[in-house]
């Protein structure tokens, strides 16, 4: 039976029975009545007690367990986490080693530029020494035959 009930059919007996004296909170109750509802209160409160400890256990129980799933979930949580970290440090360095090589072919491209840049200036250079020198032999050729033309035109006068 439950407690409360037992408490109310008690309060229920108190209030039914009948005043001692006039202007006095003492009454006179049926002594049966009263023993039988003390004893089902007796009955009834280890039961009470007892759902009370089962609740207690269940509810320890349920909070283990869920401490237990976050616990779990906190963990796997970290593992990702840490494997997002990772892979997130790996295409970091990734990408610092692709910007190194890049970097790297960048300067390695301006520097075969500038080399052939070099060359072509140098190799414009002798050609152009070259024909300086080749300019100089035609016209002093040409000077020559005009010399002689002239001298020829001048003996034949």
């Amino acid at each position: 039976m439950d407690i409360l009930h037992l408490v109310d059919r008690f309060e229920e007996l108190l209030n039914q029975s009948h005043p001692l004296f006039f202007f006095t909170h003492n009454v006179v109750v049926d002594e049966d009545r009263m023993l039988d509802i003390i004893d089902q209160m007796r009955v009834a409160v280890p039961d009470e007690v007892k759902k009370a400890q089962q609740l207690l256990a269940q509810r320890d129980r349920l909070m283990a367990q869920a401490q237990e799933e976050a616990n779990r979930t906190l963990a796997i949580a970290r593992e990702k986490s840490d494997q997002l970290v990772e892979r997130d440090a790996i295409v970091q360095a990734a990408q610092a080693r692709a910007d190194q090589v890049l970097a790297q072919a960048r300067a390695e491209a301006d520097k075969t530029r500038q080399d052939a840049d070099n060359y072509v200036v140098e190799t414009l250079t002798r050609l152009e020494v070259e024909m300086d020198r080749l300019l100089t032999q035609v016209r002093n050729g040409i000077r020559t035959l005009d010399g002689e033309k002239v001298g020829e035109t001048i003996k034949e006068e």
